[in-house]
């Protein structure tokens, strides 16, 4: 179980995130915010649906993070995307491949 918390930590890389900033390894829309729309949007989308139609929700991302691998031989890509309405948490959405395979509320 204490692997299984781990692995969650280091998989989000929380460690890196009390400044997103730092750990984001390349910007690309300074001035995106999901709004809270977009977020109930994509909430109800659920796990292991095409990448294509979480971005048709929440568009391109403030930055882009580290790539890693979560599960043995499978890289996962992480987005970040600020909260309009609380600019202070961010959203960090994982994809593996082509597909939607979770999100994380992160507070800086």
């Amino acid at each position: 179980m204490l692997a299984a918390v781990v692995l969650l930590v280091d998989f989000y890389g929380a460690s890196n995130f009390k400044n997103p900033t730092v750990a984001c390894q390349e910007i690309l829309q300074p001035r995106v915010a999901l709004t809270r729309n977009q977020l109930t949007q994509l909430l109800a989308v659920p796990e292991r649906s095409k990448k294509e139609k979480v971005r048709a929700i929440v568009k391109e991302p403030y930055c882009k993070l580290p790539s890693l691998e979560v599960r043995a031989g499978v890289v996962s890509d992480r987005e970040v995307y600020p909260l309009e309405f609380d600019p202070q948490t961010w959203l960090i959405i994982l994809y593996e491949g082509d597909e939607y395979a979770g999100y994380r509320l992160n507070a800086r």
